[in-house]
């Protein structure tokens, strides 16, 4: 498990975790880097939007390999988000838009997403 502090300087730590990772089960170069980008926003959104940056909170990521998959869980403590009403970051009005892909981006990479917690989690599945 990595536990990570509530500010922008803890994303630095997701980078040595996944070389780790793709060391420990012999990942390709392109998965390393869907899970390296996936987790990367993850872990931001929890900073940002799920704890506030605010410093006594933390956010957990957890790891876990299981039939064939990678299964990486990030949590913050936050109340969580409505994850089943996000714009879509690729309609013409929202392509100029500051921020709004990370969760698009994670759906895109990972072989499956899912959110618990009311949104305060999300599990990520990448395929071995």
């Amino acid at each position: 498990m990595l536990k990570l502090a509530s500010n922008a300087g803890s994303v630095s730590m997701v980078e040595p975790f996944v070389k780790k990772m793709v060391s420990r089960y012999n990942l390709s170069p392109d998965r390393q880097c869907d899970i390296l980008v996936s987790l990367t926003e993850a872990v931001t959104n929890a900073i940002v939007h799920g704890n506030c940056k605010e410093a006594n909170k933390t956010v957990k990521v957890r790891m876990k390999q299981e039939k064939g998959m990678l299964a990486l869980r990030v949590s913050d403590e936050g109340g969580g988000f409505d994850f089943t009403n996000l714009p879509d970051p690729t309609l013409p009005e929202n392509i100029c838009k500051c921020g709004g892909r990370g969760v698009y981006l994670m759906r895109q990479l990972a072989d499956n997403i899912r959110f618990y917690n009311n949104g305060s989690t999300v599990e990520m599945r990448f395929k071995l």
